[in-house]
Parts: structure tokens; sequence; C-alpha cells
């Protein structure tokens, strides 16, 4: 009997994702756990999201120039 099997064409995302997952396991190849997890330390995050401190910086200082030039032009 003959059976078909279809399998579908890698998308580039596809291709790109599973070359990464395969460079990282390359690079896992022969090292101990504590040594992966060394490697894999997460880079520290603000705890303010760059929104917000864009929106602080704008009503601070936006406030700073206001108030300059309300004094400068006397309205």
């Amino acid at each position: 009997m003959l059976t078909m099997v279809f399998v579908q064409a890698q998308t580039p995302q596809q291709r790109r994702a599973n070359a990464k997952f395969a460079k990282d396991n390359e690079a896992r190849m022969g090292k101990s756990e504590e040594q992966i997890k060394k490697r894999v330390k997460e880079t520290p995050k603000s705890p303010i999201s760059p929104i917000w401190l864009i929106l602080l910086g704008f009503v601070v200082f936006g406030g700073i120039v206001f108030e300059v030039l309300s004094r400068m032009f006397g309205f």
C-alpha cells in the first residue's frame, strides 16, 4: 500500500527559530547544568517601562518649560 506524507515547507521565521535553537543546543553540549545556568543570566530590567519614563519626563520638563515661558512673557 502506498501512503503519501505531505510536509509543509518552513517559513523564514521558523528557519531562524530552528537555527537559533540548534546553535544554543550546540553551545550546551558537554557542559554541566551549573555552567549553563551561569551563562543564561537574565539582563536586569528597569522597574519602570520606557513609556512611563517618557511620560514622566514630558510632565516634569514640559512643566519647567511652560513655567519659564510664562515668567518670560508674563502670561
